[in-house]
């Protein structure tokens, strides 16, 4: 059995819920889906945080059900590649998946845990900080690597220093570019959340929201007994994110945000976010 498979598989706190491990190490899908168990950490004091996270895990496990009845995966198929975004924790037993734009570089300060955001704030953070953004070495690399490649397929005539430089590129280009049907290129900055950490194949025990991200966190480094250390916060926004949504998303056409639901279809329906959240009004 592949050493990266094996260590996959050994961290008892994401058991498999797809998958069982034999006498002789294979990798089989089940006929039927188990329920996975409540999460067993020891949270701390605060008991409505523990109820949310609880009810988080159990919603997943419930939506994971209902999008495996349609869509079961191969698991032959899964190479180490696909698991990239996933670290281990051996030492406490804990497991993160990293997810850009989701504060994963504050977790990475303290310790190894799957933390989710709206899919429609996460590009839209993702957009700011690597495509609009001037005089930044990761943005100047996004738009060297996309944003001379989205203007060009996707603006008529573009000037000779956009083609150039790419550092121009519209909230409305860039959507056009990753929900295209013939784009081969993806990115871990706003690739769906449901490709990056697999939730429904690794049993996550805790999900945290990077809304709650610091009432979860507490809760985590104290059920771990590392509740002397402060999670770090991160600076509020000079302009609240509603207002930024509502700026950026009110220029998108219909047909664009149509497809951006079926972009982030899977991720909307595991996380329990809704297009309303962003729009004001549901699309259904």
């Amino acid at each position: 059995m592949p050493g990266w498979r094996r260590a996959v598989l050994k961290m008892t706190v994401w058991t498999c819920v797809l998958v069982e491990l034999f006498v002789m190490g294979d990798i089989s899908l089940l006929g039927d889906i188990p329920r996975r168990k409540s999460p067993d950490l020891v949270l701390g004091a605060n008991a409505l945080t523990r109820s949310v996270l609880i009810d988080r895990q159990e919603r997943l496990q419930h939506n994971c059900e209902e999008i495996l009845r349609m869509e079961a995966p191969d698991l032959g198929n899964f190479e180490p590649k696909d698991f990239n975004n996933i670290l281990v924790d051996e030492v406490h037993e804990l497991l993160y998946c990293y997810v850009p734009k989701v504060a994963c570089t504050n977790w990475k300060r303290v310790l190894m845990i799957a933390t989710v955001r709206h899919p429609m704030e996460r590009l839209l953070s993702a957009y700011r900080n690597k495509l609009e953004a001037r005089d930044q070495t990761s943005s100047k690399y996004f738009q060297t690597r996309f944003g001379r490649k989205i203007v060009k397929k996707y603006r008529k005539n573009a000037t000779k220093e956009s083609l150039s430089k790419g550092d121009d590129v519209t909230f409305g280009e860039f959507v056009d570019f990753i929900t295209a049907d013939d784009n081969k290129t993806t990115n871990e900055h706003w690739r769906p959340i449901s490709e990056l950490c697999l939730p429904c194949i690794i049993n996550y025990n805790l999900i945290s929201k990077y809304e709650t991200l610091v009432e979860d966190a507490t809760e985590v480094l104290e059920s771990i007994g590392a509740g002397h250390i402060s999670f770090p916060t991160k600076p509020k926004d000079r302009e609240p994110t509603d207002k930024k949504l509502q700026q950026y998303y009110s220029g998108l056409s219909f047909k664009q945000i149509r497809k951006l639901i079926e972009f982030y279809r899977i991720d909307l329906k595991l996380f329990d976010y809704s297009m309303e959240d962003v729009l004001g009004f549901s699309l259904a």
